[in-house]
């Protein structure tokens, strides 16, 4: 009787490792989920100009978790009540006919939030990354967007901002994970308290080969896919900074209208870079991989475009085999199914 009582202590303690334990290991430290995890990254998930309502109904509806959303944050000031308010917007002139950051993405997502809560599968959190591509950092707009993420703190994952930032503090998992990029450091960390809790994460600064300096665009290109990892991702993690953010060009030479036939060499450099971002415990996206006619784009920008579903498939499978962590498209439902396949 003693050995059975024994062996069910000795495999509650092992059910409670793997299913609690491990996974807040895993994440202590990094950007969830465990690295090596591939993300669908909903690239430019917004209407633009009142067109393209439906693309975050579109990314969600592809049934993929976890899955990442890209806001474009502009600032509108109204000129009659001279109040401001975070719309999104890819930029231009904007009218206040722009939907908010508020009613597009928290309301739309909300069910999906309240489910993972009550299935309280901390395993698999965050389901949702929200990435913030901020195009006005005047200080009354991010402190806007602070106090707006302040309402859902519930749901995000956070970090303790502790006295140096070198230090990488555990996880706090929430079902969302908030991601920014450069340039919004004096409100979102900086103003944080010793103590506070942090709500977003941001970009380590990427570094560059000396020749990309040149005004001339071929050797800007050459230097690109020439600099090594090492040179492009300089420093480790740090508690505000997780995450790095690439253009394809520092894969293939002169990004995706010029790419030719995906090579073993090109797989191994993607490799390569993504394997330095991990050894530096940082996640890694990659934007924007496309591959379609001209003519079926839905405002999608021509630059990111392989030209075909067949060259965009060489490079997603290679980016999954890779390990990348945000994988950006505005081909949706296909990359889900890659991933689903893969899975």
């Amino acid at each position: 009787m003693m050995r059975i009582a024994s062996f069910a202590r000795a495999t509650v303690a092992l059910t409670l490792f793997v299913t609690v334990l491990a996974p807040a290991l895993r994440t202590q430290g990094r950007v969830s989920p465990p690295l090596g995890r591939v993300v669908l990254h909903a690239h430019n998930c917004f209407p633009e100009e009142g067109l393209w309502t439906d693309r975050l109904d579109r990314a969600m509806g592809t049934g993929v978790q976890p899955i990442a959303i890209e806001q474009d944050l502009g600032w509108f000031v109204d000129p009659a009540t001279h109040g401001g308010r975070t719309v999104l917007s890819h930029g231009g002139t904007l009218t206040g006919r722009e939907p908010t950051l508020e009613d597009y993405f928290f309301a739309r997502v909300r069910p999906v939030i309240e489910r993972a809560i009550a299935a309280n599968r901390r395993d698999t959190w965050p389901v949702v990354f929200l990435h913030f591509n901020i195009r006005n950092n005047e200080t009354a707009h991010l402190q806007n967007i602070w106090e707006l993420l302040g309402r859902y703190e519930a749901w995000l994952t956070t970090a303790e901002r502790g006295e140096d930032e070198r230090t990488v503090m555990p996880l706090k998992l929430g079902p969302l994970m908030v991601l920014t990029e450069s340039g919004q450091e004096e409100v979102f960390y900086n103003r944080v308290p010793v103590g506070g809790r942090l709500r977003v994460f941001a970009t380590t600064p990427a570094g560059r080969a000396p020749a990309s300096a040149s005004a001339d665009r071929d050797a800007q290109a050459a230097a690109a896919v020439e600099t090594p990892p090492e040179v492009l991702i300089p420093a480790r993690a740090t508690n505000y900074r997780r995450w790095v953010n690439f253009p394809w060009a520092v894969v293939e030479q002169g990004g995706q209208g010029k790419a030719a036939d995906w090579t073993p060499r090109d797989a191994a450099r993607l490799k390569a870079i993504v394997d330095r971002a991990h050894a530096m415990n940082l996640g890694i996206r990659f934007y924007t991989l496309n591959g379609h006619a001209p003519a079926d784009g839905l405002g999608w920008s021509a630059g990111y475009n392989f030209g075909s579903l067949d060259a965009v498939r060489a490079r997603w499978r290679a980016a999954i085999d890779a390990g990348v962590d945000l994988l950006a498209t505005d081909q949706y439902e296909l990359l889900a199914e890659e991933l689903k396949r893969k899975q």
